[in-house]
This record gives structure tokens, sequence and C-alpha cells, in this order.
């Protein structure tokens, strides 16, 4: 591998690492495949990578799955080859709809039964706890609209973020 590849698929897989949303080598496949000029088989892949082609195949499925990679065709073989994929916009919308945004309505939800069982435990007036609740849903209610939106190829609503966290300035009025 020519050092250009190396310090990009190496980059790729130490972010991706920290980032949970892909495994370094499925980052350290895409960064090979991202700067080859022309499709490569799993051989070529595994052989470049000094991995098993077991491996290379499983890494493979995931990122063909994310849309990152896509299987290409090559005249003349029967091997199965793949391109990355280019479009960033498109495969980030596709990790923002899947990951990110399953894991805001995980917390909206949380927040949402916590909520009902402290109304539901209390009498009268909403509890401090309901409130602080309430803004944490409104929070990631905000979050969920901003991935919409940004999935759409819309604007982040991020005019409202003021009326969910307060800026600086109000919270000095607040004290």
């Amino acid at each position: 591998m020519d050092r250009v590849s190396a310090t990009l698929t190496d980059g790729l897989g130490a972010a991706a690492a920290a980032s949970g949303i892909l495994t370094q080598q499925q980052a350290r496949i895409f960064g090979l495949l991202y700067l080859s000029a022309r499709p490569l088989s799993l051989d070529e892949i595994a052989a470049e990578l000094s991995q098993s082609k077991s491996n290379v195949s499983l890494n493979i499925r995931a990122l063909v799955e994310w849309h990152l990679v896509r299987r290409q065709p090559v005249p003349g073989s029967r091997r199965d080859h793949y391109q990355a994929a280019t479009n960033f916009f498109r495969a980030m919308q596709e990790i923002f709809e899947r990951r990110f945004r399953w894991t805001v309505r995980q917390v909206l939800t949380a927040a949402a039964d916590a909520r009902a069982a402290a109304a539901e435990s209390r009498r009268g007036t909403p509890s401090e706890i309901e409130e602080r609740l309430a803004s944490l849903e409104a929070f990631f209610s905000l979050i969920d609209a901003g991935i919409a939106a940004f999935v759409r190829g819309e604007a982040f609503p991020a005019e409202q973020l003021r009326n969910v966290i307060p800026l600086r300035a109000d919270r000095s009025k607040q004290r």
C-alpha cells in the first residue's frame, strides 16, 4: 500500500474507533476503496490491508448496508468487486437517519415514560423533575427535528435553540 493510502486508511480507522458508527476495520476498508481508481475484489482488499478475506467480507457487508460501499461488476470477472461511495451528503443522511435519530428517539421515549411516571406519583402542580424531563424532551425533540431537516436536505432549525437552550446572556438574568 502506498503512503497516501496508508495514511488515510489508518487515520480513518483511528477516527472510526472513537466514533461508534463504523469499526476501525470498516473505516480502513472505506479509505482504501475511496482512494482506489478502480473497484477492488475482496482478495485485493484483504491483501492491501493484511486482513483475512472472511474479515473483509464481513466488514464489506456492513459498509454496503450503510451505503458507503457498493458492489460494482467488473467485465470479465466473476468475483465481487467494491467501490466506495463518493456522495458524502447522501451517506451522512443515511447515518444520521439510521443511527443518530434512533438514539435520539430512544432518549425521547425514556424521558416521556419517566415524566408520565413522575406525573402519576404526584398530586397537584408539576414537580421540578417533571420540568427537567420536559426540558430534556424539548431538547431532544429539537435534535430529532434537526436530523429530519438534514435528511431532507433542509437547514437545521437553529433559531429554535434559543427556546430550548438559554443563551449565556439569558442565564445571567435568571440568577
